[in-house]
């Protein structure tokens, strides 16, 4: 696969990755991805993975690949600067969730009450585990830099979590589902047998999942017809498994105009 640097052509269709996908996606699914793409798009097409979440926003916004499938926070920095996300990941029956705010199950905190305490976060382009508390947290006027007495990132939910029932962190964030209520949270899933240790502070709002994103460059009629490719992805048997392996959804839908806006303000405040 060639490497992404020149302006692209009309006469193909470039589409970017994100580096989390991982040194597989270069090499046979990559290839798998473009040789079905392009016979579907009746176009040559490229499948490149960009060398960081920075990177893909930059690449697409200066047009140098014509499609990118983005996490949600990428989505939301380049919608809010008007780039059209065309579909985004079913998982699950789900196209979106939302983030709990965790503390120990016998501490008093609450939304209102977390100054100088110490928050434990996944990873700064998380959106489950940090964009979506900070965007929480903003909205209702608080700062992180100045409601937290430390904050650390910790690299994983896991992490996050141990270090909260450690007492090395006082709140955490992690994954849950689109709805609100018990069993929602994705505890069950990373702390089977001590759900009980933790409990809710609060919910955000919900994030859409990740999104294929077209460049404004793109013309609209390879728009048009990379929408409608991804739409029926999950109609063929080839096109289930690159789904599974490539982009770990069942399925693509149409995106909503200003889906992920949700995050904006912390998209663009960490661009």
């Amino acid at each position: 696969m060639a490497p992404l640097t020149a302006q692209v052509s009309t006469k193909v269709v470039r589409l970017a990755l994100p580096p989390s996908l991982g040194p597989a996606v270069a090499g046979e699914r990559g290839k798998r991805l473009e040789q079905f793409l392009g016979h579907a798009l009746k176009r040559t097409t490229q499948v490149v993975v960009a060398s960081s979440y920075e990177a893909l926003a930059k690449d697409l916004l200066s047009g140098k690949c014509e499609a990118a499938w983005a996490p949600p926070f990428v989505c939301a920095r380049i919608e809010a600067m008007g780039v059209r996300v065309l579909v985004r990941g079913v998982r699950k029956g789900a196209s979106s969730y939302r983030a709990a705010l965790l503390c120990r199950a016998d501490s008093p905190l609450t939304i209102d009450s977390l100054q100088n305490t110490k928050a434990a976060w996944c990873d700064r382009d998380s959106v489950g585990g940090y964009l979506l508390p900070l965007a929480l947290l903003r909205n209702r006027g608080l700062d992180p830099a100045r409601v937290f007495a430390a904050q650390t990132f910790s690299g994983s939910y896991q992490a996050c979590l141990e270090a909260l029932l450690k007492g090395d962190a006082d709140v955490t964030s992690i994954f849950t589902s689109a709805g609100k209520g018990p069993g929602t949270s994705g505890v069950d899933e990373l702390l089977p047998g001590r759900q009980h240790l933790v409990k809710v502070v609060a919910y955000t709002d919900e994030s859409p999942n990740d999104g294929v994103a077209v460049a404004m460059s793109t013309p609209s009629e390879v728009a048009m017809d990379l929408e409608k490719v991804l739409l029926q992805l999950h109609d063929s048997g080839e096109g289930a498994t690159i789904l599974k392996e490539t982009f770990n959804a069942e399925k693509f839908e149409a995106a909503p105009r200003m889906g992920y806006r949700a995050l904006y303000r912390v998209a663009l405040a960490s661009l």
